[in-house]
């Protein structure tokens, strides 16, 4: 994908009142907040399922990156939540068809997973997915686990990326091999049965 920035929305103007005479500024006014921490330690800290983000863009053209900022937001209406790079091609496409398919990788996915990480602008050609009626997004048959198609329904733009709420329309249950995971900066994959079965309590004494 190219790294050419999507312009961003133009934020509305809002008319402000002048404060008032007898309001003062604060003789020590706060600190300015510090932007410079990196939060990427802490957020590898935290592994997360994988997922790919594929919508179209208005000429029809497949577009899709990878994404492990996702979570589900509601049950009733049924929401889930992406965040996408401001930047990026794929969310330029969500925008102008309103919609997305959220693919959540199995096991066997990394290959795909960093396919579309890289910004190969041959990926769709390297892959095997299915478009066409019915589909919010290209939908990755061999790699998906379960794709869910989406209708956006809000987005927030928060600093270099846009969160963006999606209300699920319809989930496909496309294989049923473990999730892949992503974290501490390297795929694994869902542990065997057996580990998960452990009690928690056993895990932490």
């Amino acid at each position: 994908m190219s790294q050419e920035p999507v312009p961003a929305r133009s934020p509305s103007v809002l008319s402000v009142p002048a404060p008032s005479p007898s309001l003062r500024p604060p003789e020590h006014p706060c600190p300015a907040r510090d932007h410079g921490a990196d939060i990427r330690p802490l957020m590898a800290s935290f592994p997360s399922g994988v997922g790919v983000v594929t919508a179209y863009a208005e000429d029809g053209s497949p577009w899709g990156m990878t994404c492990t900022s996702l979570c589900g937001v509601s049950l009733d209406p049924p929401v889930v939540l992406v965040c996408l790079g401001t930047a990026s091609h794929t969310l330029k496409a969500v925008r102008s068809s309103g919609s997305f398919a959220l693919n959540l990788l199995h096991a066997q996915g990394r290959r795909t997973a960093e396919l579309f990480a890289s910004g190969a602008p041959d990926r769709f050609d390297r892959v095997n997915w299915r478009g066409g009626a019915g589909t919010a997004g290209p939908h990755l048959t061999e790699d998906a686990r379960a794709v869910a198609d989406c209708s956006v329904v809000g987005e927030q733009v928060v600093g270099d990326h846009a969160v963006v709420l999606g209300e699920v329309s319809a989930v496909r249950t496309v294989g049923r091999q473990p999730p892949l995971l992503y974290g501490l900066r390297r795929f694994s994959v869902w542990p065997h049965v057996g580990e998960a079965a452990q009690p928690f309590h056993d895990v932490v004494g």
